[in-house]
């Protein structure tokens, strides 16, 4: 039983909510008994799981520990868990795991494959619900492209409730995905405020990847000058823009209506 948090594995954990250090030692932290669950479906390699035996008591996912080797299980006090928990309503569960590669070559692709690309995304709570979204829409990737924040930002996975392990994912360079895209045939729809057509006047029935921007900027003028059709999402109101992941959810839901989805 971990008990003090001046523990040194407690210090480790700690350490790891900063990027640098997530990159330099391959680990991530990921909080929660569903979000566990999902990663170890989705073959990621376990390093250790710290529990809170008092909160686990209550997780609608008692088996989840069932596979976990019982050298990498560590029971930690409820004082432990706050300290190194982020997030509110939590079922006890905090686990180190190794990363993935995300390469766009290990991309497999449906027959009509559906893509939803991020242009210099910085906002983990943003990047975590367009997972989210990908995950209910069944996308078959989401590709993020020269990124501001990296994919294991606790925020992304506590946004995306674990969407991070149920969706392809791939980063790279703007120019990479596009030659990629071109590769494939695949349509790119670029999400722009000022674009000519509106996108319910657009066929995403046919291989389609949307493409969307940051919310202070937009897109890039690489983007917008390579992209298949401008397009945008009426405005009726005072405010200018929505939220780019609600953005997102508006154009791949039209675009699974499309499908019969």
């Amino acid at each position: 039983m971990i008990t003090s948090t001046q523990n040194p594995a407690v210090k480790h954990i700690m350490k790891l909510s900063k990027s640098k250090e997530r990159k330099e030692q391959q680990l991530f932290v990921s909080e929660g008994a569903r979000e566990l669950s999902l990663a170890l479906q989705s073959g990621y390699r376990v390093e250790a799981v710290y529990v809170c035996w008092e909160m686990f008591d209550k997780t609608k996912y008692p088996d989840v520990l069932d596979s976990i080797p019982e050298e990498a299980l560590f029971a930690i006090s409820p004082v432990v868990f706050a300290k190194i928990a982020y997030r509110e309503n939590s079922d006890g569960i905090v686990a180190m795991l190794k990363p993935k590669s995300h390469k766009l070559v290990d991309i497999q692709l449906s027959e009509n494959p559906f893509l939803i690309l991020l242009e210099s995304v910085e906002k983990p709570g943003n990047l975590g619900a367009v997972l989210r979204t990908a995950d209910a829409a069944a996308a078959d990737a989401v590709i993020v492209c020269d990124p501001q924040t990296d994919l294991y930002n606790p925020n992304v996975i506590r946004s995306g409730v674990g969407g991070l392990f149920t969706v392809q994912t791939a980063v790279c360079t703007s120019q990479e995905a596009f030659g990629w895209l071109q590769e494939h045939k695949i349509a790119v729809y670029a999400a722009e405020l000022q674009a000519a057509e509106f996108y319910q006047n657009i066929d995403f029935s046919i291989p389609s990847a949307i493409v969307m921007g940051t919310e202070a900027d937009g897109l890039t003028g690489f983007w917008l000058k390579n992209a298949t059709k401008r397009i945008k999402i009426p405005m009726r109101g005072k405010i200018d823009s929505l939220n780019v992941s609600v953005s997102t959810a508006v154009l791949t839901f039209e675009a699974m209506r499309q499908r019969g989805f």
